[in-house]
């Protein structure tokens, strides 16, 4: 800008010739001629023959008396400084006056042009005039003084030259070589993030349609912008790359780029440069191939902040088969960010990543609404896929096959209809491995996921997915190795779960999923856990060592357990509580350290046709008012009662098999109730049926044989319904009734029994010689005072007759017991018996069951 002396309009003084180091103005449109004219008549005013600055000029209370005649004379000048102020104050309104101090008029002495520009101009005034000025001559005059520094690095101005540049309405910060993101000017750290920006981003090529023949035609327009490269195509712009013209950096602005050859095969960046949202107004797509084509020599490489289309006029046809939106080829290795992609095509993905070494990083993009598969891994890629939204997909959302590899974090991957995954190794991530949702259905098949910090797969809200022949294994907290809820569905079908924190597999609020040939196996908590109204169908799988139960059901859960392998469990094998419903059917249960089947509270499962051996506690223990059908099923072999009923039950058995149990075949106690209908029961240590402590069943068409013990044993103030049982070949006898029994009794056959209490009191041998350590024999039993007998010790009939012949002896009742004279345990030794055993105390039932205290691991 040129400054004019009052004194001679072709001479320039030594500051004007120094301020003309600002720049050259550019042609000024009409409308800011008037304040740039402001400003030269304020400069005018400010040489030697001037008394008072305009500034003063504008503060009444600086100003001397004067007659009317020089006060109007001043007025115009007033009038259009005045002006000048109200038109910058416009623009930069947000910056407040600096402050000054003045004298009065009389007292200042006149200010050369230098010290008037650089000290008394207003701010306003000298924000309107950098206004005009490029950003190397905003620099440039950054340099004269600091007030002029302060007032070149005003972000309003940075902010208009950046937008003219690169149109981003938040400034896009670029740190270090890949790495782009936009910041809000007002949140950033630093004082202008616009001018830290253009630095950035300073040396780079612009692809912007028509403005590159307005840009070159100008050169006094843009002078200082020789650094800059426009082009009209992408095109154009790769090939100035490639010819070495600059670094590689271009930025494709606002608009609809169609059918250009994009192949890269050099490391560029490629960025969108719009307002608003980048991506959105930027487009680049392609009608007859794909629309970007990654070559080897691309590693890092960079797109990123546009929207990529394959958009075919024909979207079915044949040649389109290999054609995609990107397409990322072998050994190399770019990145895409923040990048919308969409292909209308039927045949072919909208993202293919194929070959050894192909390797990209795909991270916070958008591929929805494809009409065949979103990301395609296939033929030994790689690759990070990370924070991206993948959903409406007419096919997969993500497809790996062939020895693909990829790395995938955190996607969204929601309302596909399918999706294909072939050994990946999915690890450490923050919530699940895989997480399912929204109707999408991938299938995973062969994958190690493993080390999810809450859990391996979560599928939910609906979500579906094929999940064969993977391993599940090492994965923590809430979700555990499969986490299916909110309605989710899907297949788990031959995979190796093991070493969760949780539930191997956890179904839960209306999920229904298929959970087949799995296998289920030491875990740190429960191998299939089915709760909250949880469905499912659950066949053939192995479950085995798992620290808590092996199939828990809860909570109004209707599950169907059929043909599962479950054993070896440290807890029970199969446990319904709190209202816990379903079928369990065709099973084998066996090996656990308490009960193979638990039912408590409310549960009423249908248990059909298992087989249920081997438990530590028992075969079924039904407690707490549990219910059930438990129909057809072999209970065998288990160290404690085949089936125990206990506390308020009330179950069904029907056609069962009990025997070759190690304790009784049926204990009811503590007001246990039951329908105990055409059971075999046969070959067990103790009695087949006990039943005990005001307990009510009913037993009908029971076989009852083959016993050690007795065929029924009632006792404790419990009472029974007997109707048309078979009870034959048990070796104490029959039917044992305790005093204060009453039962109730019809078309009973009670037949060849071996009766060897009855033998053994007329042949005066003591009880305990036939008694055993898990069998009891009942008859009369006595307290003998002299010989100090305490509440736990019992004498039986033979033993008052001969060994206590002449004490004081008192009847007690007619009960289950064994004989503690022929134990040995009394002062008195007895007659009747051989070798004393060690034996203190005399058991009148069964021990009790172990309850299960698996909530308490809840």
């Amino acid at each position: 800008m040129f400054l004019k002396s009052t004194s001679d309009p072709t001479l320039r003084t030594p500051a004007q010739e120094d301020l003309s180091i600002i720049g050259h103005r550019r042609s000024l449109p009409a409308d800011e001629q008037a304040p740039a004219a402001a400003a030269e008549v304020a400069v005018e005013e400010s040489g030697p023959a001037a008394g008072n600055s305009p500034y003063q000029l504008r503060r009444k209370s600086l100003l001397p008396k004067r007659t009317a005649s020089s006060t109007a004379v001043a007025c115009p000048s007033k009038t259009a400084m005045e002006g000048a102020s109200t038109s910058t104050t416009e623009h930069f309104g947000h910056r407040a006056k600096r402050a000054r101090v003045s004298g009065k008029s009389h007292e200042l002495s006149a200010a050369p042009a230098e010290q008037y520009l650089q000290q008394k101009l207003p701010d306003e005034v000298v924000l309107k005039i950098f206004s005009y000025l490029l950003e190397q001559d905003l620099c440039q005059t950054a340099c004269v003084c600091k007030r002029f520094s302060q007032l070149a690095n005003d972000p309003i101005l940075w902010k208009r030259l950046y937008m003219e540049v690169f149109e981003y309405t938040r400034p896009m910060m670029h740190p270090e070589p890949g790495k782009f993101y936009q910041v809000s000017a007002e949140e950033h750290d630093h004082p202008n993030p616009w001018k830290d920006s253009f630095q950035q981003l300073y040396k780079g090529a612009h692809v912007k349609p028509g403005f590159a023949e307005h840009f070159y035609s100008n050169p006094g327009r843009y002078k200082g912008r020789e650094n800059m490269l426009y082009y009209d195509t992408i095109e154009d712009a790769l090939g100035g790359v490639q010819e070495a013209h600059f670094e590689g950096l271009i930025f494709v602005h606002s608009g609809i780029y169609t059918d250009e050859w994009i192949y890269i095969e050099s490391p560029i960046t490629m960025i969108g440069a719009a307002p608003g949202k980048v991506s959105d107004k930027v487009v680049i797509e392609n009608t007859r191939d794909s629309t970007f084509v990654f070559m080897e020599g691309s590693e890092d490489a960079y797109v990123g902040y546009m929207t990529i289309r394959f958009n075919p006029d024909d979207k079915s046809a044949q040649h389109h088969n290999a054609h995609h939106c990107l397409e990322i080829t072998v050994n190399c290795s770019p990145n895409i960010d923040h990048c919308i992609i969409r292909s209308t095509c039927t045949v072919g993905s909208a993202v293919c990543v194929s070959g050894q070494g192909a390797c990209p990083s795909i991270k916070h993009c958008n591929i929805s609404d494809c009409e065949n598969v979103g990301l395609y891994i296939t033929d030994h890629a790689q690759g990070i896929y990370e924070d991206n939204e993948i959903s409406n997909n007419a096919l997969a959302g993500i497809w790996v096959k062939n020895h693909g590899n990829p790395i995938i974090r955190r996607n969204h991957i929601h309302h596909g209809r399918d999706g294909y995954f072939e050994s990946c190794n999915i690890h450490r991530n923050r919530i699940a491995g895989f997480e399912v949702k929204a109707y999408a259905n991938p299938t995973v098949v062969r994958c190690e996921i493993h080390h999810g910090q809450t859990g391996g797969i979560y599928v939910h809200e609906k979500g579906r997915g094929q999940f064969i022949e993977n391993k599940i294994y090492a994965n923590n907290f809430a979700g555990g190795g499969v986490y299916i809820f909110g309605d989710g569905r899907g297949l788990i079908e031959g995979n190796d779960i093991h070493g969760n924190a949780l539930a191997g597999i956890q179904i839960r609020t209306n999920s229904c999923p298929i959970v087949r040939h799995n296998k289920i196996h030491d875990g740190q908590h429960g191998g299939i856990y089915v709760h909250e109204k949880g469905q499912g169908v659950i066949e053939e799988n192995e479950v085995y060592s798992n620290t808590l139960a092996g199939v828990w059901v809860t909570t109004g859960s209707t599950p169907v357990l059929r043909r599962n392998r479950i054993h070896s469990g440290k807890q029970v094998g199969v446990y319904f509580y709190d209202n816990g419903h379903g079928v369990l059917e065709d099973n084998d249960i066996y090996n656990h350290m308490y009960s193979g089947v638990q039912i408590r509270t409310g549960s009423n499962p249908k248990i059909r046709r298992n087989k249920i051996w081997g438990g530590q506690n028992g075969g079924i223990l039904v407690y707490n008012s549990g219910l059930g059908f438990i129909e057809d099923n072999e209970i065998f072999d288990n160290a404690m009662a085949g089936v125990w009923i206990k506390t308020d039950s009330n179950p069904t058995l029907r056609r069962n098999k009990i025997h070759d149990g190690r304790d009784g075949g049926i204990c009811i106690f503590n007001g246990g109730r039951g329908l105990l209908e055409e059971n075999d029961i046969f070959r067990n240590a103790q009695a087949g049926v006990l039943i005990s402590t005001n307990s009510h069943p009913v037993l009908r068409k029971n076989r009852i044989f083959d016993g050690f013990a007795a065929g029924i044993e009632i006792t404790n103030h419990a009472t029974a319904t007997l109707e048309g049982n078979q009870i034959f070949n048990n070796r104490f006898g029959g039917l044992f009734l305790a005093s204060g029994v009453n039962v109730t009794m019809k078309d009973n056959k009670i037949m060849n029994n071996q009766d060897a209490i009855e033998k053994a009191v007329s042949r005066g041998q003591c009880l305990y010689k036939i008694s055993s350590y898990t069998s009891y024999p009942m008859h009369d039993f006595y307290r003998c005072h002299t010989c100090n007998t305490t509440d736990r010790n019992a004498i039986c009939v033979n033993c008052i007759k001969k060994c206590h012949q002449g004490h004081d002896v008192e009847f007690i009742r007619h009960d289950r017991f064994f004989c503690d004279c022929g134990a040995g345990t009394l002062s008195n030794p007895c007659t009747l018996a051989g070798e004393p055993t060690h034996d203190t105390d005399t058991l009148y039932d069964s021990a009790p069951p172990i309850e299960s205290n698996t909530l308490q691991h809840n």
